[in-house]
């Protein structure tokens, strides 16, 4: 990802992700995904900029709303890739970012990483998937622990919890990413798929829980409150 300086996300950063996922599914010649940033953050999360637009207008929560489903059908992509997908967390991942790392089945992080899911701060909630992949990740004490007080944790403490699997220091992580990833592609495509076939039969409600997420976002959206937090957020 380079989308200066952030990894912000918006439309057209959406547009763009999707459209290298096309046809990757259907490949026999890609084995693992790894996703990676050439920015010094991983990525922050939604634009600032679409986050101004949202409250400029009447339409502006349904725009974003719609700009969330956008998230989660993208994110849905990349869960559902038959491909190993890994996500090399160098750098801070917030919010959307972070979303985006727990859709992947791998996530290694440099012990100077630092990830959360800080939307409550601003009377949101993550919507991306967030409340739904870190419960099945983590359990619900600990997502409560993250979501419900902002936590935001370094590499170290996220592989304490179960976030990352692997933590390595900051130097070493191109090289470990690579060594794993090297590790992937020498076993069967075919097994590593139904593998992940197999994995996503415990997941079959998700759909329904990433739909509440939708309908409460919504409702933030028009609230005094969130707009309040909001405003002083992108002010600051």
């Amino acid at each position: 990802m380079a989308r200066p300086p952030v990894n912000a996300i918006n439309g057209n950063w959406i547009e763009a992700f999707s459209a290298i996922l096309d046809g990757l599914a259907d490949s026999r010649e890609v084995a693992a995904v790894l996703i990676r940033s050439a920015e010094r953050v991983f990525s922050a999360g939604a634009d600032l900029k679409l986050m101004r637009e949202c409250f400029a207008s009447d339409e502006g929560p349904d725009r974003m709303v719609e700009t969330v489903r956008r998230m989660q059908r993208l994110y849905d992509r990349i869960e559902a890739l038959p491909q190993v997908t890994i996500a090399e967390i160098a750098g801070p991942a917030y919010g959307g970012g972070f979303e985006l790392a727990l859709a992947c089945d791998l996530r290694i992080s440099a012990e100077t990483a630092s990830v959360g899911l800080p939307e409550a701060r601003l009377g949101l909630l993550p919507g991306a998937g967030g409340t739904q992949r870190l419960s099945r990740l983590a359990g619900p004490g600990i997502t409560r622990r993250l979501i419900l007080t902002a936590e935001v944790l370094d590499g170290r403490q996220a592989q304490e919890l179960g976030l990352v699997q692997w933590v390595v220091p900051a130097a070493e992580l191109v090289a470990f990413t690579r060594e794993i990833a090297e590790r992937i592609v020498t076993m069967s495509p075919a097994a590593l798929a139904a593998c992940k076939h197999c994995f996503s039969a415990a997941d079959a409600a998700l759909h329904d829980g990433m739909l509440i997420e939708l309908l409460e976002t919504h409702k933030l959206l028009n609230t005094a409150d969130t707009r309040k937090r909001v405003a002083a957020f992108l002010d600051r």
